[in-house]
């Protein structure tokens, strides 16, 4: 906005439309809606940020102007502490803390309850304060990685101690949510690359000589997953050398009649499409007879919830776990975190190039710190971030009640779908956020015998989408699969969904697509 940009006419333009770059990708992107749900001074608690919808089921408190005004003393505090002081050759490159120290001096603690304004913008003032000025005039450290924003790349302590801290913080409480005390993990960019580093893992876990030579050195190996397993389970395959033919479907005890050596099995909680949940007790079992990995991907934030959490029952069993808040919870994009169980500094060893010039061994402080040299790409962009903050916010209760509201709301779009003509469902009872139905008009029913019906309707959805998008009114997705002609897949999981809203998608397909 033009008042924005009279603010920075200290600075040189350009500059200025890179700083602007990375305000929007440092912050306004983390906060999104998750803003509407802080909790102002005079909501000090979780209980009292919650009020009763006419439908009885709790929701986030949505507080637009609340939102804002965060935003704008954020925005105050990145003025002048990032953009003018940390540009400023007078100012320290970084206020240095040992990270026993730094991590007394944070609150990084996730608690039950959100966080108030004033203490929520005070936790950016000493982010910002611990934080390398990687815009100053005299961060030389490696500056091809970053040079002009606080979100620093993520490997090394001495240039992101505060953001390394905090990923330890959200990593173990995630961890702990899964029913596992210890282990490790790492943010990633995105849910594929995260399944891609458990299928890694387990390889090398399996056959630790393939670090160094290769693939020549391990036996034809399998792979299994479900026939709605995600899709990144395939390119993980393709791209490590495994084969697509390597990747069954079928898990029996037939396992090892396919000729390769099996290592891994990927079960999904929350499917893609259908939102099916795999037995996880039972895979664990076969897993643990045959000593195979067991990655899960997927429905991870259904763990908040006490009233759903049986949905994923045997989780703690599962050798690793892709998590992506982005998804469920609606945190920024993009935030997948990749859990392990492993103690024994697995993911360092697997992926670790031991370079001198990043990760030395005598520093002065702890170099477990360093935990760039466990990732693939080195360095990384500071996730954890996004779902810190908003768990900072709304507390653990508050991620609980938009899981719970979102449960909630899909049941009732179901009921409410099953009262109007017209309506078929592909799953009679959906297990999770996933709604998938097909719209019949008004020409098509009590065809369902004639020759022409399945390709007529395989029309219907594809129509009902032009109409939707170019009128804008609402935009859902439709596809094929397994057999069936296009259908609609709904998921419903945003926290500002309302009865008003259910019935407005029906009313909305209903006139959309009567006349087809």
């Amino acid at each position: 906005t033009q008042d924005i940009i009279n603010k920075m006419t200290f600075l040189n333009m350009k500059c200025c439309l890179k700083k602007m770059h990375v305000l929007r990708s440092c912050f306004l992107i983390y906060f999104r809606y998750d803003l509407c749900t802080l909790s102002s001074q005079n909501i000090p608690s979780a209980s009292e940020q919650y009020v009763a919808s006419k439908d009885g089921q709790k929701g986030p408190l949505i507080d637009h102007a609340e939102g804002q005004r965060f935003l704008n003393d954020t925005f105050k505090v990145i003025m002048e502490e990032v953009l003018s002081k940390g540009a400023d050759v007078k100012e320290k490159v970084c206020e240095w803390r040992d990270p026993a120290e730094l991590r007394r001096l944070l609150d990084l603690e996730l608690l039950e309850d959100g966080q108030p304004h004033d203490h929520l913008l005070q936790q950016v003032k000493e982010m910002v304060k611990y934080s390398v000025k990687t815009n100053h005039p005299r961060f030389y450290n490696q500056l091809r990685f970053l040079t002009e924003a606080l979100n620093t790349s993520q490997y090394t302590y001495e240039v992101a101690p505060v953001f390394v801290l905090m990923e330890d913080v959200v990593l173990s409480k995630l961890r702990s949510l899964v029913g596992w005390s210890d282990g490790d993990g790492i943010f990633c960019p995105g849910g594929s690359v995260s399944n891609i580093y458990a299928m890694n893992l387990a390889r090398y876990r399996a056959f630790p000589q393939v670090k160094l030579k290769g693939l020549w050195s391990v036996p034809r190996l399998a792979v299994f997953t479900s026939e709605e397993g995600h899709y990144s389970i395939c390119k993980a395959a393709s791209m490590q050398g495994i084969g697509l033919e390597n990747v069954a479907a079928s898990l029996s005890h037939q396992i090892f009649d396919t000729g390769a050596v099996p290592f891994l099995v990927s079960a999904t909680s929350g499917t893609t499409i259908h939102g099916a949940f795999d037995p996880l007790d039972l895979i664990a079992d076969i897993c643990e007879k045959y000593g195979l990995w067991m990655l899960l991907g997927g429905g991870g934030s259904v763990l908040f919830s006490k009233k759903h959490r049986h949905l994923m029952k045997g989780i703690e069993r599962a050798d690793s776990m892709t998590w992506n808040p982005h998804k469920m919870l609606l945190t920024g994009l993009q935030c997948s975190a990749f859990l392990l169980k492993d103690t024994t500094d697995l993911l360092k060893h697997c992926h670790c190039a031991n370079v001198t010039y990043l990760f030395q061994k005598d520093k002065f402080y702890d170099v477990s710190f360093d935990t760039g040299d466990k990732s693939i790409q080195c360095g990384h962009k500071v996730d954890c971030l996004k779902l810190w903050l908003m768990w900072k916010a709304v507390g653990t209760r508050g991620l609980e009640e938009r899981v719970d509201k979102a449960f909630f709301y899909t049941r009732y779009l179901v009921q409410e779908m099953k009262k109007k003509e017209g309506f078929q469902l592909v799953t009679e009872q959906p297990q999770f956020m996933n709604v998938c139905f097909w719209f019949i008009p008004p020409s098509l029913r009590g065809k369902q015998n004639s020759d022409y019906y399945q390709e007529r309707l395989s029309k219907v959805a594809p129509a009902i989408k032009e109409r939707m998008v170019r009128q804008g009114s609402m935009m859902i997705g439709y596809q094929p699969q397994a057999g069936r002609v296009n259908f609609f897949p709904m998921i419903v999981h945003s926290p500002q969904i309302s009865e008003q809203d259910v019935h407005f998608l029906l009313n909305e397909i209903e006139r959309l697509g009567g006349d087809l």
